[in-house]
């Protein structure tokens, strides 16, 4: 029998059944009239938004046919669409085709990609006709560079063009201000943007088969010059317009024509800040008594918001946290802080949005985008001059619209609360058969909050209490198991954490040390490098250069263990390591030597297999240095002072393969190797013999 079945006997057996009748039909018939209320006055506020967004759209399409069909705008397109055709041969110089790579690379390449993680082909892009590549050279690259969008070009190609940019740009851009388009953009009868107020990416391309012809505009420029109606103007639907990064962007296209003939199309991007001051009441919702979640939304056949969420603007980090918390992907959260709104990012799915997609109309109560229950008004959007299949919803929260419900069940909960708590006194005493299998669960519950996963719960228990018996066994079993496998990968850390620095230094980097440094006396430092690499790279692939590259390496190393010698660091061609650093050693200088010695006869028999001509130069030195980790993101282990900076300069001053040692070191080995003196270098003001070791491995 059920803990619920149990409590429900209990409660018949304490007698507050007239009670508990009186309390439900008080409680259902205020909710049944609160019910009611709101959701005949959700209604009402979902008919007025329909109609006033569906007023706005009417705004818009007239006064862009009224743009359209002016002479100013005839003209325009005319006499653009003339200095267009004029640019089919225009040139540039190579300094301005790179100019405008850059451009393209900095302003479009690198933000999409690091935006959406997208890697645009530059080539399928970039301009590879005559005339948009000198419009965008000339106006585009130019107006970044000086910050006027109104540059322009009197070179003899250009001067047609550049003449009815001076004449009518003005004009537009007084249009895109009064109306709060983003752009306007002229296009000829051939489908190219001979146009554009903001001389962005998109100047001077072909809509039909450049590299913008999957967009929304493509299809709205199609219909736009395939109509045949007078005061024509097309909405389509919001789609991402690359040249733009990516923005959500729908289109309001018209054809440009007089008297009987089209020259073009002019094409606006739908002020989404209008339509959002009509869908969240210019953000006077409180002003306007619409409490604190009563919104409205728009929304698309992807079921996505086509407006942006009142939360959103009201508080973006509180939406991020709630959006997330209801299942919305943080990928998604984010994008719509980057674009700074939930137009074609923010998901609506739910039975309201389906049933409005049927083209139905009616009101429920079901979960919303952020998680709450809510009430929902819901109806198919009918955008005259439009294919767009849209849907408007006003919502809200069960917590607002049943408000008067909640509070008449106060009334009654204080009515009743004398009954109940006899009630519960009765309770009580049945109550602790029922806790004592929840008080272990507790207490094995307490256990593994201390570490100890080998708890198990006696699954002694029937019904949903022997069910949490056996699930708690089973997670204690989980628990253990991924103990073991965090040990194993904290183990293995430690393993790359060893062969990038010495131990000792691991361990204070991973107490979180900020400055990991330790002063060394009498080392001896060897800084090598392989001559001869760079020319012998230049005949391979990628592949092939880092594989011979990591075989010498990896010798290197193998010798360097067997030695006693502690690699630093490769940088290049350049391999740094150091004798007597983290293991002093009485004989590091002649480990050093032997070291450079097993080096070039690593280097001999790599020439001997693969017939290159590649060879060691290294400094030998001896000395005080400082070693440590630098960096954050990404941490390195190094030394420093003057026996390596000595290293370093005896091999980099000397133009021959080789092994060189400083004074110091010739002191010490002089005896048992042969040396031949390599002349002088200046170290700190004053020159400094340097020896050249003589026999060969």
């Amino acid at each position: 029998m059920s803990i619920q079945s149990k409590l429900i006997v209990m409660l018949l057996m304490s007698s507050i059944v007239s009670a508990a009748v009186i309390a439900v039909v008080a409680f259902g018939t205020g909710r049944e009239l609160s019910t009611v209320s709101s959701a005949r006055w959700l209604t009402q506020l979902r008919t007025s938004q329909e109609r006033a967004i569906q007023a706005e759209f009417e705004n818009l399409t007239t006064s862009l046919v009224s743009y359209s069909s002016s002479t100013i705008v005839v003209a325009a397109a005319q006499l653009f669409t003339a200095g267009f055709d004029q640019l089919a041969n225009a040139t540039i110089d190579p300094e301005q085709q790179l100019a405008l790579v850059d451009y393209y690379t900095n302003e479009l390449i690198a933000p999409t990609e690091r935006d959406t993680g997208v890697k645009l082909d530059i080539d399928a892009v970039l301009p590879s006709s005559s005339a948009p590549r000198y419009l965008q050279t000339h106006y585009t690259v130019a107006a970044a560079a000086d910050g006027d969008a109104a540059t322009t070009d009197d070179s003899p190609e250009g001067r047609a063009w550049s003449a009815a940019n001076t004449r009518f740009d003005g004009y537009f851009r007084d249009m895109v201000t009064r109306f709060e388009y983003r752009d306007a953009l002229l296009l000829d009868a051939q489908g190219n943007v001979v146009y554009s107020v903001n001389k962005g990416f998109d100047l001077g391309t072909n809509i039909v088969s450049g590299p913008y012809r999957e967009s929304e505009l493509h299809d709205g420029y199609e219909k736009a010059l395939g109509a045949n109606a007078l005061n024509f103007a097309w909405i389509t639907d919001f789609g991402r317009y690359q040249p733009d990064l990516g923005a959500p962007t729908a289109w309001m296209v018209a054809p440009v024509r007089s008297h009987g003939e089209t020259y073009g199309v002019l094409a606006v991007p739908l002020p989404i800040a209008k339509i959002n001051r009509v869908m969240t009441f210019d953000k006077d919702w409180q002003q306007l008594g619409l409490g604190a979640t009563t919104e409205t939304y728009l929304a698309g056949p992807d079921d996505l918001m086509r407006s942006d969420s009142r939360l959103f603007l009201e508080d973006p980090e509180e939406y991020r946290r709630e959006a997330v918390a209801a299942g919305t992907a943080s990928a998604v959260v984010d994008e719509a802080i980057r674009l700074g709104g939930t137009t074609l990012v923010q998901p609506v799915p739910g039975a309201a949005l389906r049933a409005a997609q049927r083209g139905e109309t009616g009101i429920i109560t079901a979960e919303g985008y952020l998680g709450m229950r809510e009430m929902q008004a819901y109806a198919p959007l009918t955008v005259p001059d439009s294919d767009l299949q849209w849907s408007i919803l006003a919502t809200k929260d069960n917590s607002e619209a049943f408000a008067r419900a909640a509070w008449f069940t106060r009334r009654i909960v204080l009515t009743t609360a004398a009954i109940i708590f006899v009630v519960c006194l009765v309770s009580a005493l049945a109550a602790r058969a029922f806790v004592r299998p929840i008080r272990r669960l507790e207490v094995g519950a307490n256990k593994i909050s201390a570490g100890d996963y080998d708890v198990a719960i006696p699954e002694t228990a029937s019904g949903e209490i022997g069910d949490l018996a056996a699930a708690f066994n089973a997670m204690s079993r989980s628990l253990r198991i991924k103990e073991e496998l965090l040990t194993e990968q904290r183990e293995e850390n430690n393993r790359l954490l060893r062969s990038l620095m010495p131990e000792a230094v691991m361990e204070r980097y991973r107490q979180g040390d900020e400055t990991i440094a330790a002063e060394h006396h009498d080392i001896t430092a060897i800084y090598a490098d392989i001559v001869g690499l760079d020319e012998v790279s230049t005949e391979l692939s990628g592949d092939e250069l880092v594989e011979k590259l990591n075989g010498l390496v990896r010798q290197f190393d193998s010798a360097a263990e067997s030695l006693g010698v502690e690699r630093v660091r490769t940088l290049h061609n350049g391999y740094l390591a150091a004798c007597g650093v983290t293991t002093p050693r009485l004989d590091n200088v002649r480990r050093t030597v032997d070291f450079a010695l097993e080096m070039q006869r690593i280097v001999d028999r790599f020439n001997g297999r693969t017939g290159d001509g590649v060879a060691l130069r290294a400094g030998i030195t001896t000395g005080t240095a400082v070693s440590g980790l630098v960096g954050l993101s990404s941490v390195a282990y190094d030394l420093w002072g003057p026996a390596v900076s000595l290293a370093y300069q005896m091999h980099s001053g000397m133009p021959q393969a080789g092994i060189y040692v400083s004074a110091g070191v010739y002191e010490v080995m002089g005896d048992t190797r042969e040396f031949t003196p390599a002349g002088t270098i200046v170290v700190g003001g004053s020159e400094q013999q340097i020896w050249r070791l003589s026999e060969r491995p």
